[in-house]
């Protein structure tokens, strides 16, 4: 039966409740409340993050060296072991320093990020976005479901408006907000924070509203709180920096036991070899300087002991007082002190000369513990986990750079590993560019013409009430849109037709809205209609839920009976099968007074309006991006809340399954309610060959993701909206969509900035390249390794007691902590990672090939320098010209090895890409014209003297052998794969 009474509104004007701030008013604002940014916590001064360096133990004995050797420098009169050790320590210090800075700086960019995220304001009487930072008080700000609250300020007015002020209050559960004009004190308990009240950093769970600022910035009540809510901690541990710590402290109690050995070796070879020659009074105080010194320096020996066992999960905890420099310092003093009472009291004191030790067993003792100390320090690679560090804040900057931008350093590194990528429809693998190709409503057929604008009205009003989405209009006379994309669709389908939603909007008085919920896939107004004499409920959503609650149809004729919806099912699945996304409209005349808990049963025996059909073109380079993933062996779950024909014309699009292979498995696409209907067990084997699931909620996505990691997957998801926030933070990384949500981007690890899935792509490129560079990093690190202390402590045994100096050892760890950090970790990447199946995440990041090139190269280099050692020593004795041709030819092997070592696992020719890597060449030239530098002009200080060209050239093409066996292993190693270049 024909409803009555309908009339149109008038739209001769187009009204916005709210004027807002004027540009002078923003202005003045401004300068006197201030901007919205929270001042950052203090921070440590340059100067104190450069003295924090010095507490690192391998820097503490470095500088007791230092003041030993300045004391005997002091009875030579020869301080070049002194200046040595003191210029060793200012570099490792001053680049440790340096590396922390520009690590730490990478993330000033997403709090810079973070202040720049648009805000939907109402200034000028028109709606307009501007950044966060832009805010100013009594700036009136539109917030809805899944927005952060930008700044504290007081409601105006709201729709169903529940928010989440854990951040401030620490409860989880949702607060009901509501104007001050309908705020009644005696509805509701006292509260600290009151219900008209909008506070900075808290997350709209449900609804919409327009609130007033009233603080900005530092005097909101999360700056006064002085919580930085907005920053992103520092110094997090990735999965790989725990791996590499472990490694680290291994390897670092391997050197101290080295250290160890070879002292007492030395000392051991002093006495045999009658180098040191002592009476009993001597022996009896070089032993108490021994065992004094050995317990002041136990703190560090226990801390490398400590760390080392816990490489192998042995937690072995030693007193604490075993670890104090403080009381180790002051026990060490007293047994000195203590033993000298003994020997006054032995009558030994008498005579100076008889105990204390002659000035040249003084200096070869101070020789013996600088080597010890040496070992140590080549040993422990202390800046390893420094140098990840700097890697992944490097990766962050170019990823960021190519739309990915990071907020957890760990998914630099993880979305290398991602085996499964659960993705997202619209916006990801769509150009998120929505526009109604097709509007079926029945009723306007009507001949009638003054009918049909009635009809007209009432669509158009049930269209523009029902949403949450505007308009802005820019400086061009044109409309952007401000808002849910689907939404904005229908709103550019009206101003198509020369409608302006606006007077609908504000000519319907809202009584109550239902937001749109996956759960219930529509959204429902109810309001006083300004189309009909009365009170109406206005419904959008999935055409099946809305046709499911209608049985009757307004047709041209009128209202008339819902009998050909089968026919209706079939018309809309005729779009979705085409790929696009179907709205349904419905409405029903409200006769009771409306409550938020009764909404609900007035959404059913609703009255069919009709359908739009949406279009939302694949992205181009999606087809490409979706193959490369298949090719690097990551499977593709397409989830959405689309229709299941909608969906599966989209995934046959993208050739995520071949349409006719669709039959022989059943298992490629299930809906949402089939999925929900599975046991675990079922689940896990079906999710194996799944390709699509639709008409997905956000359980039913979470559910999917549990399992896909419980059958050993390393899974990425995305998401943009509230609904997906759950799934983002269960998957190990979450890629949320630069046009999403604040709570969805708060989940995710990585913001995809252009909303684009090849933008996933090359995530997954920089984190397996960032993978293998340091795997690089660490080849030739360890490798030196073990030349280094293998030369340091068998060296002795062949008659060199200090093959390389202390200041030669440091120089050398200076090239493979810092330099090669540097040149290998920074290596741009190569696409050749992506023809790769996707590695576990457990596997232990030295691999077995790089276990055998290390032990190998490693084994070949220590046996040539020993045997080359030997040589050199096959008269008695070795000189100074000697040890510098030594000390050349072992660093330029390492020179030529950094070459090999950057081609590790690419059986490509080593001047491949060099080009693209100027911090390579750079470093790499810099090693070579320093190690060319240090002998020619070193002199005391690095025990060096000038060679001639002669013998540079023998030098430097002589070791370039090891580049061409290099070159001539991956030759055959090509020739053997019949890999082209």
């Amino acid at each position: 039966m024909q409803r009555t009474g309908m009339i149109s509104p008038d739209t001769s004007d187009r009204p916005l409740i709210y004027r807002g701030l004027t540009s002078e008013q923003v202005r003045f604002n401004r300068d006197y409340y201030g901007s919205n940014i929270l001042t950052p916590p203090p921070q440590n001064p340059w100067w104190l993050l450069y003295l924090d360096k010095f507490n690192d133990p391998v820097i503490r004995v470095l500088m007791i060296a230092a003041i030993i050797a300045l004391v005997v420098g002091m009875i030579e009169g020869e301080y070049a072991e002194a200046l040595g050790i003191l210029m060793a320590i200012f570099l490792a210090t001053t680049l440790a320093f340096l590396n922390e800075y520009q690590a730490n700086k990478a993330f000033d960019l997403l709090n810079n990020v973070y202040e720049q995220t648009p805000i939907k304001v109402i200034r000028d009487h028109k709606f307009t976005q501007i950044s966060r930072q832009d805010l100013v008080v009594g700036d009136l700000v539109y917030i809805e479901q899944g927005n952060e609250v930008p700044a504290d300020g007081e409601l105006l007015e709201s729709v169903s408006l529940l928010v989440d002020q854990a951040k401030i209050t620490g409860e989880s559960k949702a607060v009901k907000k509501l104007p001050k004009s309908s705020f009644k004190p005696h509805h509701y308990p006292q509260k600290t924070y009151p219900p008209f009240q909008v506070y900075r950093s808290t997350m709209v769970a449900q609804g919409h509203g327009v609130f007033q600022v009233t603080a900005v910035g530092d005097r909101s009540e999360i700056g006064q709180l002085a919580q930085a809510v907005s920053s992103i901690k520092e110094g997090q541990l990735t999965p790989l920096n725990l791996q590499l710590e472990k490694l680290s402290q291994l390897i670092g109690m391997i050197g101290l036991l080295m250290a160890g050995l070879t002292f007492f070796a030395l000392l051991f070879q002093g006495f045999i070899t009658e180098q040191i020659v002592l009476n009993l009074p001597q022996n009896c105080f070089l032993f108490l300087v021994i065992i004094s010194s050995t317990i002041i320096l136990l703190p560090m020996g226990i801390s490398l002991i400590e760390e080392g066992l816990k490489s192998f999960d042995l937690a072995v905890e030693f007193p604490d007082f075993l670890s104090s420099w403080l009381m180790s310092l002051g026990s060490g003093l007293l047994i000195f002190l203590g033993g000298i009472s003994y020997f006054y009291y032995r009558g030994w004191m008498d005579n100076f000369n008889d105990i204390f030790l002659p000035p040249s067993v003084g200096i070869l003792l101070l020789n013996y513990f600088m080597v010890a100390v040496t070992i140590i320090v080549v040993a422990v690679p202390e800046g390893l986990a420094m140098s990840v560090t700097l890697s992944l804040a490097y990766s962050m900057g170019k990823m960021a750079a190519t739309n990915n931008l990071v907020r957890r350093m760990h998914a630099c590194e993880t979305i290398g590993a991602a085996t499964v990528i659960c993705s997202d429809k619209t916006g990801t693998l769509t150009q998120n560019k929505m526009q109604v190709e097709v509007a079926d409503f029945p009723c306007l057929n009507c001949s009638n013409y003054s009918q049909k604008e009635v009809y007209q009205n009432l669509i158009y009003e049930g269209i523009a009430a029902n949403s949450t989405a505007d308009l802005e209009r820019t400086s061009q006379g044109e409309f952007s849109p401000l808002g849910n994309v689907t939404e904005t669709a229908l709103l550019f389908w009206l101003n198509r037709q020369n409608i302006d939603y606006l007077p609908y909007r504000h000519h319907f008085e809202i009584m109550d809205q239902l937001p749109f919920s996956p759960e219930n896939k529509y959204m429902a107004t109810v309001g006083k209609s300004s189309v009909i004499s009365g009170n109406i409920i206005y419904l959008k959503g999935a055409p099946e839920i809305i046709l499911s609650r209608c049985s009757q149809q307004l047709t041209s004729e009128g209202i008339k009976n819902l009998d050909n919806q089968n026919q209706w099912v079939q018309t809309l699945q005729k779009y979705q099968e085409r790929g696009m996304r179907v709205l349904g409209l419905a409405y029903n005349y409200v006769e009771i007074e409306v409550k938020e808990e009764n909404i609900q049963p007035l959404s059913k025996e609703l009255i069919w309006l009709g359908f739009l059909a949406i279009t939302d073109p694949l992205r181009p380079d999606v087809k490409k991006a979706i193959k490369s993933c298949l090719n690097a062996g990551i499977e593709i779950k397409l989830v959405t809340g689309d229709s299941q024909k909608t969906a599966e014309e989209i995934a046959k699009q993208i050739n995520l399954y071949p349409p006719q292979n669709q039959n022989n498995s059943p298992n490629y696409h299930l809906t949402g309610q089939a999925f929900n209907q599975l046991n675990d067990g079922e689940a896990k084997e079906i999710i194996k060959t799944l390709k699509v699931l639709s008409r997905a909620t956000p359980l039913d996505k979470l559910r999917l993701v549990k399992l896909l990691q419980e059958n050993g997957e390393v899974v990425a998801v995305t998401g943009d909206g509230t609904n997906d926030a759950a799934a983002l933070k269960q998957a190990q990384v979450g890629l949320s969509m630069g046009s999403g949500t604040a709570i969805a981007k708060e989940a995710s690890d990585i913001i995809l900035l252009d909303d684009s899935f090849n933008s996933i792509v090359t995530a997954v490129l920089w984190g397996r390249s960032l993978y293998e560079n340091i795997q690089r990093f660490l080849l030739f690190q360890l490798t030196i390794n073990i030349v280094a202390l293998g030369i340091a402590f068998f060296g002795l045994f062949i008659g060199v007691s200090l093959p390389l100096t202390v200041t030669q050892m440091l120089w050398i760890n200076l090239i493979m902590d810092t330099f090669a950090a540097l040149a290998l970790a920074t290596d741009p990447p190569r696409k050749t990672v992506m023809n790769q199946p996707p590695r576990h995440p457990q596997n232990f990041i030295i691999s077995p090939q790089m276990l055998k090139i290390i032990t190998g190269t490693g084994l070949i280099f220590f046996l040539f320098l020993i045997g080359f050692l030997a040589y050199l020593e096959r008269d008695g004795t070795v000189n100074t010209y000697e040890l510098s041709i030594f000390f050349a030819v072992f660093v330029f092997l390492q020179f030529w090895n950094l070459f090999n070592t950057r081609s590790f696992g690419l059986q490509q020719w080593f001047w491949q890409g060099l080009g693209e890597n100027k911090a390579f060449l750079a470093i790499a030239t810099m090693i070579f014209l320093g190690q060319i530098c240090i002998v020619q002009w070193g002199g005391k200080i690095f025990r060096t003297v000038s060679l001639s060209w002669r013998d540079w050239l023998w030098i430097i093409f002589g070791t370039s052998i090891v580049l061409w066996i290099g070159e001539l292993g991956r030759f055959l190693l090509r020739k053997k794969t019949d890999k082209p270049l």
